[in-house]
């Protein structure tokens, strides 16, 4: 199970952490925003794939905002695949 922690950028939430199992997310978390929405949104990813969930939530946006708090579920769980990649790569080349 791996554990990240994704500082969102334009948003009322500040931070989401993540527990990611395989390609699932098992737990999520916000730090900041909209308690009752957050809530929600939590209910509903936890358990579902990183990739679907990408697909599902990335262009999101809040009223004039050009992101929100399901967007940056999205960019952080982009970051994290990216990261997972670099680990991969770093290790095929040693």
């Amino acid at each position: 199970m791996d554990k990240f922690v994704y500082n969102t950028k334009g948003v009322c939430a500040s931070r989401i952490a993540f527990e990611i199992d395989g390609d699932k997310i098992s737990k999520i978390d916000f730090t900041g925003g909209c308690n009752g929405n957050l809530k929600g949104i939590k209910k509903l990813l936890e358990g579902s794939s990183v990739k679907e969930t990408i697909e599902k939530l990335k262009g999101t946006t809040c009223g004039s905002k050009t992101t929100s708090c399901p967007d940056q579920v999205a960019v952080g769980l982009m970051e994290y695949l990216e990261m997972l990649i670099e680990k991969v790569n770093a290790t095929q080349k040693k």
